[in-house]
């Protein structure tokens, strides 16, 4: 976590926030929120907020009574959240998921939006995810699919990797899009000591007004970059440049569309409320 930590920092979560927000976070944010609030929780802790795209669509979705706490191990991303954000609605901390700085039984729903995928140590971080929780509390998650099920993630990984056939860069296959499978990730939280688990997967469109924003979004806003940049530290340019050329080969030139695929898990503890 360390290690991925310290590429989400300079010019990335600006990038990260501009360009991946509306792209491919927006709409599944939308989604997430919608499912939260449903179970009408009066306290609510969001981990892994990074720039904050959940915690605006949680603010969005939950009554003004409702109290927000956004978590990321993370602080420039938090600081990026917190500066477009404010402090009004939400009370912004930095903190591992692993180790949340809580009392037992704080919260009545926990929201994680493509942030598993990074815990070194997920069954850790499922138990304190259980500790925080009410009995009947809802732990809400997602994970994105295989890459090959999300169109411009899957363009960019083979278009960058063309660049460095010895070595390709693989972090978008191995992270956000590596950690996938539903059975095992469900055989990890009731292990954890969650009863009830729900999973659905959600496909949308994925959309942007330039085949250069997903090229940007993806190899200067995300860990790609610095994997780009260890193999070669000045072509990074060259690496956006060759993806965004892919995606117009692939999808055309100005506005472009492509498919986004998800999994959204809600996971219950004991006692819980219908």
């Amino acid at each position: 976590m360390v290690q991925t930590d310290r590429h989400f920092a300079g010019s990335i979560p600006a990038i990260y926030d501009r360009y991946l927000g509306p792209l491919i976070f927006d709409g599944y944010a939308a989604d997430l929120a919608r499912r939260v609030a449903a179970a009408s929780p009066r306290h609510v802790l969001e981990t892994a907020a990074g720039t904050g795209i959940l915690t605006r669509a949680l603010i969005a979705a939950l009554p003004p009574e409702t109290a927000l706490t956004a978590t990321d191990l993370n602080q420039p991303m938090l600081d990026h959240a917190a500066a477009r954000l404010g402090r009004e609605r939400v009370v912004w901390r930095q903190a591992d998921a692993q180790n949340l700085p809580f009392p037992d039984a704080s919260f009545d729903a926990v929201a994680c939006q493509f942030g598993v995928m990074f815990f070194p140590d997920k069954p850790t971080a499922y138990r304190e995810v259980v500790r925080v929780l009410k009995p009947g509390g809802r732990f809400v998650f997602s994970v994105w699919d295989r890459i090959e099920s999300n169109d411009f993630a899957d363009a960019v990984t083979k278009a960058v990797g063309a660049l460095f056939p010895d070595d390709p860069p693989q972090f978008l296959a191995r992270m956000p899009h590596g950690f996938h499978d539903c059975a095992a990730i469900a055989a990890e939280l009731r292990a954890a000591g969650f009863g009830r688990i729900d999973v659905e997967t959600v496909s949308l469109r994925s959309r942007a007004p330039s085949h250069r924003d997903p090229a940007i979004g993806l190899c200067q806003g995300t860990p790609l970059r610095s994997e780009i940049e260890a193999r070669d530290p000045g072509r990074l340019a060259e690496a956006t440049e060759a993806a965004a050329a892919a995606i117009a080969a692939r999808f055309g030139h100005g506005p472009v569309e492509g498919k986004v695929q998800a999994h959204v898990f809600t996971a219950a503890t004991g006692n819980r409320r219908e």
